[in-house]
């Protein structure tokens, strides 16, 4: 009996904020319940008063249009819910984004790739290894790099594709 009770008190609730003629109207019959419904939801005050206001204030900018609806009860409770399922979500990857793993980084390693990054380069003659890393390593372009070595686009691409093979070629050597 007693949802029977709860359902027809839903039920004439729901009519007379589905008949609220101005926004004043819908406000003062849906204000607590509504807050009441985003309490349960979020399991804290201050976001369901949050949710709420903004609730309300989104109803009230599209009044016009809201207010000419079969119900703008269900719209208002429609934005509540769309907005508490944003602000989960946000709060979501913004956890994400804070617990992620950091990637541990072996500083040993690094160096030992550096050095042998450098002593790499320097067999290649100083326009092979000038191109490659204005090109490859600095991302230039070949204009602007050879801009940078007083050289035509056409020699750098030229010098940087020799320094690849040189280095593909000593890369072999050592592998072998």
């Amino acid at each position: 009996m007693v949802i029977e009770d709860l359902a027809q008190e839903v039920g004439d609730r729901r009519e007379s904020s589905a008949k609220a003629a101005t926004f004043e109207e819908l406000f003062h019959a849906e204000r607590t319940r509504l807050f009441g419904a985003l309490c349960l939801l979020t399991g804290d005050r201050a976001e369901a008063e949050d949710l709420a206001q903004d609730a309300f204030v989104r109803v009230w900018s599209a009044w016009d249009r809201v207010g000419a609806m079969h119900d703008p009860a269900g719209y208002l409770y429609r934005t509540a819910m769309n907005g508490a399922r944003s602000r989960y979500r946000r709060s979501m990857l913004a956890l994400k984004r804070q617990f992620r793993p950091r990637e541990h980084r072996d500083e040993l390693s690094v160096v030992e790739e550096r050095d042998v990054l450098i002593r790499t380069l320097g067999r290649l003659t100083h326009k092979q290894r000038a191109a490659i890393v204005l090109l490859d390593l600095l991302e230039l372009s070949s204009e602007e790099a050879g801009a940078a070595l007083g050289m035509n686009p056409g020699a750098v691409r030229t010098q940087a594709s020799r320094g690849r093979a040189e280095l593909r070629r000593q890369a072999g050597d050592d592998d072998g």
